[in-house]
């Protein structure tokens, strides 16, 4: 099974802590919680847990389709993001595929359950990871049946440069390459559009959403997938198993799009404390960090061969460690960015760490 961030229980149970203790910053989670408006709502739908959902999902896909001024046949929702990444991939088959390193687990999954056969796009520190023009020359060189591309990247939080991004979609479009984008926390970048407009413009683009991390609902899963490419999702909606996604993970995508006073109030959290917490790491000149763009920040520990992970741990503190992403090492790692008193918490337990080794 592929690790993720957010596993406080396994962690609690090998470094014999209590769950309830440590303080998650492995999973880039909002930290204002789920919106009031969906608990609300949630408490008076209760028992819409009595009745089977509509299999079809035909409110969901009304509300997701207007949100984003396109047609619910543009749209399938799914368990997640992560559900419609096997569903593409399994809609697609794809023989070739191209996928930058680090990035994210579920994609090379995927696409090694189905048979693909698999090139790395390595990004490094040398590269300042992002990509630059020699990715087009790749595609236009290798030409694999697909791409992954996540903006931004995880766990590096970098947007590619906005001209790159735009030169890598046509350059999919001109090789008929399927481009499949995530953009599970573009939401946190308020003044990126995102690539759904462009949906119309190429028929093998396809737009991979997440709800989970913005709106705090992981335990919900809920995230969609938005392409011109009807015939495909139509097959891919017939094709997988029927309720995929429960009644109020349902509701959920219903009524936070429209809480606009939520987003606000997110955007003002991580901008606030995004910049306050990338100070406050730069100061340690045992770190160095990447500005990202996303809630996470991407960093290396400079001392060799020391555990930060296991350290922070002592301070019923958790971090994601990276060494399981291809290319990355033991020394690098992403953290979340928490609340004001958590991020508060996190520089001061890096402080005494640093300080006693």
């Amino acid at each position: 099974m592929s690790e993720h961030g957010g596993n406080v229980l396994e962690m609690a149970l090998k470094s014999g802590l209590d769950p309830a203790e440590i303080i998650d910053f492995s999973a880039n989670i909002n930290p204002l919680g789920m919106p009031a408006s969906l608990k609300a709502a949630i408490i008076e739908h209760l028992a819409c847990a009595e009745y089977y959902p509509d299999v079809e999902y035909r409110q969901l896909h009304a509300a997701l389709a207007l949100a984003h001024q396109c047609q619910p046949e543009n749209i399938m929702a799914g368990n997640g993001a992560t559900e419609l990444i096997y569903s593409i991939v399994n809609q697609l088959r794809p023989r070739t595929a191209l996928l930058l390193t680090p990035g994210f687990a579920e994609y090379r999954r995927a696409l090694q359950r189905a048979g693909c056969q698999i090139e790395n796009y390595p990004l490094d520190e040398a590269s300042s990871f992002q990509p630059d023009e020699r990715l087009l020359q790749t595609l236009a060189e290798r030409r694999p049946d697909c791409l992954f591309l996540a903006t931004p990247n995880n766990p590096t939080g970098l947007m590619p440069d906005p001209a790159l991004l735009q030169a890598i979609v046509n350059c999919c479009r001109r090789y008929d390459i399927a481009l499949i984008v995530d953009e599970a926390f573009i939401d946190f970048l308020p003044e990126v559009p995102g690539l759904i407009p462009q949906i119309g413009d190429y028929s093998r683009l396809y737009i991979l959403r997440s709800l989970t991390k913005f709106f705090a609902i992981p335990g919900l899963r809920l995230g969609y997938l938005v392409s011109s490419d009807r015939p495909g999702l139509q097959q891919m909606k017939q094709l997988r198993e029927p309720w995929t996604i429960n009644a109020y993970a349902a509701l959920a995508g219903e009524v936070i799009l429209n809480d606009g006073a939520y987003i606000h109030q997110t955007h003002q959290w991580l901008a606030q404390q995004r910049a306050w917490l990338f100070d406050a790491l730069a100061t340690l000149p045992q770190l160095r960090i990447w500005p990202g763009a996303a809630n996470y920040i991407f960093l290396r520990c400079l001392r060799p061969g020391f555990d930060l992970q296991q350290a922070l741990l002592q301070h019923r503190i958790l971090i994601r460690h990276c060494a399981n992403y291809p290319g990355l090492s033991a020394d690098y790692y992403r953290v979340a960015i928490k609340s004001e008193a958590a991020n508060r918490t996190l520089i001061a337990a890096l402080q005494q760490v640093f300080a006693d080794g």
